[in-house]
């Protein structure tokens, strides 16, 4: 199985399987001198993992991050700092019920990655989905907490990299409302107080009648300077999004006002600029994004992507298994009534993977 790196100089590769003994990744082209500690990691991972409220899996996962290579610490350093060797994280599993899964060892869960796997390989994992689960996102969340430090180590007062949750099912904020403050204050990562009770009541019907929801989510980057990013075929939103859609049930990412502006006019959509009060231009608006041409314009980065409803569902659906016998299949076991809640803390580290790598492809390019 290939294709399991993402990034061009900062290179991001996970491993491991859903229901295996661990899961992990590999970052390579992160630059030396640079403090890390599993502190560091934890703290995101801590955000992500599973079995903290009653609207996600109940899957029992520590997601104790280990540091298995790439950082040295003695007498002369304020403590573990990364060589710019590949720095190798491990996560133990911990909480496998493998024999949940044991119905569907030959049925294809509808809407899974199980046909598409054993049409591809001619075997697959059936236990939780081996690595197609969303387990495999908490190596993201660990790589994109060094990508974090390699932003903060490369742009002066650093990069801010927020994501929330706007919308679950029909039910979306009142963007009047927002308030970063709240993202962390309730289950949902919402940034609107007064919508997260409406989240808890709806999700609250899906989850009792035995179903899922999906949702979307908004990740903003501010600090970005201007520049980052290529023309043609380097383009930064298109890296942007090609992250944000690799992530497990995205189907969908768009940029500033993304399918929006199909509907503005020529005058509305362009965001008109000024000289700022320092000299600098200005813009008026961000309908764009903070991405033109492929390159950033050093206003705020603006992305939002839809995620699915959570596949695995215990009312029956019509499917076949691996023989051709067309069968009945509930998926029982623990699973995300909206799989979009944790997805938020895998969307910051996805943006903060990229945004890491094309800060060291624009340094590497034009020398700052």
């Amino acid at each position: 199985m290939s294709h399991n790196t993402f990034g061009h100089l900062f290179r991001v590769t996970t491993w491991g399987e859903s229901h295996g003994p661990a899961i992990g990744a590999v970052v390579d082209g992160c630059p030396p001198g640079i403090r890390l500690t599993a502190e560091d990691i934890q703290a995101d991972l801590d955000r992500r993992k599973p079995g903290q409220s009653r609207f996600v899996t109940q899957r029992r996962e520590e997601d104790r991050v280990e540091i298995l290579s790439g950082v040295f610490e003695d007498d002369r350093t304020d403590g573990p700092r990364t060589t710019g060797t590949p720095i190798s994280l491990m996560i133990r599993n911990t909480d496998q019920r493998s024999k949940d899964y044991a119905a569907i060892r030959d049925a294809y869960r509808p809407g899974h990655a199980d046909f598409t796997y054993d049409a591809k390989y001619g075997v697959r994992d059936y236990r939780g989905g081996g690595r197609s689960s969303a387990r495999e996102t908490a190596s993201r969340v660990a790589a994109g907490a060094v990508a974090r430090k390699v932003l903060d180590a490369l742009v002066p007062g650093g990069v801010t990299i927020r994501a929330a949750l706007v919308q679950i099912g029909s039910e979306a904020i009142d963007r009047l409302n927002w308030d970063w403050a709240q993202v962390d204050a309730n289950p949902f990562f919402s940034p609107d107080a007064e919508a997260a009770v409406r989240f808890e009541e709806h999700l609250d019907r899906i989850r009792k009648a035995g179903s899922s929801v999906g949702a979307v989510l908004e990740v903003v980057a501010e600090g970005v300077p201007a520049g980052w990013g290529a023309p043609l075929y380097g383009k930064l939103d298109q890296d942007i999004a090609a992250a944000l859609m690799s992530i497990n049930a995205v189907k969908g990412v768009e940029i500033g006002d993304g399918f929006a502006a199909a509907e503005l006019s020529g005058e509305t959509n362009a965001d008109e600029i000024r000289r700022g009060p320092d000299g600098r231009p200005q813009f008026l608006s961000n309908h764009a994004g903070g991405i033109l041409g492929g390159i950033a314009s050093g206003q705020p980065i603006v992305a939002r992507l839809a995620v699915k409803p959570t596949s695995s569902i215990l009312t029956a659906r019509h499917t076949v298994d691996r023989h051709g016998a067309e069968v009945d299949l509930a998926t029982k076991g623990r699973h995300d009534p909206c799989v979009g809640i944790r997805a938020v803390p895998v969307a910051e580290a996805m943006m903060a993977i990229t945004l890491a790598d094309h800060a060291l492809r624009h340094r590497g390019q034009t020398g700052r």
